[in-house]
């Protein structure tokens, strides 16, 4: 078995894969967002090659718990993602995560356009790894 992290973006869609004893999460790939809907393809394309069986979308929620406008798309984007995959896709919580990207990437000296094009995937490798460790018995 294999879960799919996404960490959704209007630009840009950061994917990441775990492995198939669903304890690691590894940072894979970043989608960029078309308004012809051909994204979905790219995630569709990934989801197959990697043999996923379950999708996780990081929620935005406010800092106070709140569903604010952002959460809500995220809400109505991942419905429609479940329908396009044929997949069960859970929301989970992803406060502070894009945060905790940008301090990984400048930690390891990773600055400017090279960071723009490799944290939206670091946060979703982030969302991934928390909700695998929150299955972990």
């Amino acid at each position: 078995m294999r879960i799919m992290g996404i960490d959704y973006g209007t630009k840009r869609i950061g994917v990441a894969v775990s492995d198939p004893s669903c304890t690691m999460a590894h940072p894979l790939d970043i989608v960029l967002v078309r308004e012809d809907g051909s994204h979905i393809e790219s995630l569709r394309k990934i989801a197959r090659d990697y043999q996923v069986d379950r999708v996780v979308v990081g929620l935005p929620f406010n800092m106070d718990g709140d569903m604010g406008e952002s959460a809500l798309k995220v809400a109505r984007w991942s419905e429609d993602l479940c329908r396009q995959l044929d997949l069960p896709v859970e929301l989970w919580d992803e406060r502070l995560t894009t945060s905790e990207a940008h301090e990984i990437l400048m930690h390891l000296k990773v600055k400017g356009p090279k960071r723009r094009q490799i944290v939206d995937k670091i946060a979703a490798s982030i969302i991934l790894k928390s909700y695998l460790d929150a299955r972990q018995p």
